[in-house]
């Protein structure tokens, strides 16, 4: 595997984390989602922020589930049950949207209801957020191609120019399909998600650890057509969040499937992520740039990736020789986050500040992402203490 650039600032970082610190982090991010409560009581941040600020919206769109998901964590840290009105309260807006059809026709399904009803059915028992999780897996499990192998991305599934066509984001969608053979014992649905994620790594990932965004498979045929980006510098380059997508998802399907070659593939993925750092520890939206001062960065990749790096930290055995580097990579691109990219209390209503939405369409740049502020308070709580993940 190639070596690690920068490890003595991880390893500093992981010297310095002690349970008074990240308590602090953890109270500052809390105090930003405590501002914004009621304002999204009964709607939804917007997927990117303008000049700081999320716009409230309906449930319709793919990143709903990461505000429900964030309420979840706030409560199982605080126990306070203001978080958890709030978030059963979404439970009715998922059931609602899953039995309407609501914008349901692509992947993201799993970020939407693993977060929302999944969650809120580990922690309280509820039977609607069971009833809408299964029934978003159900409408999941349709996506599955049998020839291509693969869940299809986006669109209507007889649509030409989507039909086939996978795309890394999709390792953090199977956990649904996952859950769901777990809680009904149909086997289709794990069976499902096995021969995606082994396509995800025999298709996705380049030789030298890099990732294909997205990737076509011809549906009458099952052979491999080509690879491309979507939201990336280029078909050839690897995108920053999908990098982070692929370590975090490859980590959980060991997870889910015992398979030791996904964390071995988590690992060189993370390799390829932490050897094209700029000096902070925090990502260029696309790996392909590793400058500090001219490249927007995508602060929302890096806490995916703190993440993923954890899980994988965690799966690997005692013996392994990177496990604690992940370890400390993970705590050093926290830290920074919490120290460099917090967004101020007064003048905006997100968590993290500069990351990038979609840099092709000029969308969210250098701007708050939800998902990113998901995954920094989920990074926080799995440095707090063991905690078993929404994803499991």
């Amino acid at each position: 595997m190639n070596s690690i650039v920068h490890e003595p600032l991880a390893a500093r970082a992981l010297d310095s984390l002690n349970a008074t610190d990240l308590n602090g982090r953890i109270q500052a991010a809390l105090a930003r989602i405590d501002r914004t409560l009621s304002q999204f009581a009964e709607y939804f941040p917007s997927p990117s922020s303008e000049s700081g600020i999320y716009s409230p919206i309906d449930n319709v769109e793919w990143t709903n589930g990461f505000w429900t998901g964030m309420l979840w964590l706030a409560w199982q840290l605080t126990g306070e049950d203001r978080y958890r009105s709030v978030a059963e309260g979404n439970i009715q807006s998922f059931a609602t949207r899953v039995e309407r059809r609501i914008n349901v026709d692509h992947h993201d399904l799993g970020f939407l209801y693993t977060l929302s009803a999944c969650a809120g059915y580990q922690l309280t028992g509820d039977s609607l957020a069971r009833s809408a999780g299964l029934e978003a897996a159900r409408l999941l499990l349709k996506r599955f191609d049998p020839v291509a192998q693969v869940i299809q991305a986006w669109g209507d599934m007889k649509d030409p120019k989507q039909r086939g066509r996978m795309i890394i984001d999709c390792n953090l969608n199977v956990p649904l399909l996952y859950w769901a053979s777990r809680e009904t014992g149909n086997k289709d649905f794990a069976a499902a998600a096995d021969r995606h994620l082994a396509q995800a790594a025999k298709l996705l990932v380049r030789p030298d650890a890099s990732t294909f965004h997205t990737f076509y498979v011809d549906t009458k045929t099952g052979k491999s057509r080509h690879g491309s980006t979507h939201q990336g510098h280029s078909d050839d380059s690897s995108w920053a969040r999908g990098q982070a997508w692929g370590i975090y998802g490859f980590a959980l399907a060991w997870r889910h499937t015992s398979d030791p070659a996904y964390l071995e593939i988590a690992s060189k993925l993370a390799n390829y992520f932490l050897n094209r750092l700029p000096t902070d520890g925090i990502c260029c939206w696309d790996l392909i740039f590793t400058d500090d001062d001219v490249t927007p960065r995508d602060s929302s990749a890096a806490a995916i990736a703190a993440c993923g790096l954890i899980e994988l930290s965690q799966a690997l055995p005692l013996s392994a020789e990177m496990r604690e580097t992940y370890e400390a990579w993970a705590v050093a691109i926290v830290k920074t986050l919490g120290d460099s990219y917090l967004a101020p209390i007064e003048g905006s209503n997100a968590l993290l500040l500069h990351a990038v939405y979609h840099m092709p369409n000029k969308a969210g740049v250098d701007e708050a992402c939800i998902w990113g502020d998901y995954f920094y308070l989920e990074a926080l709580m799995r440095l707090r203490h063991p905690w078993r993940p929404y994803w499991a």
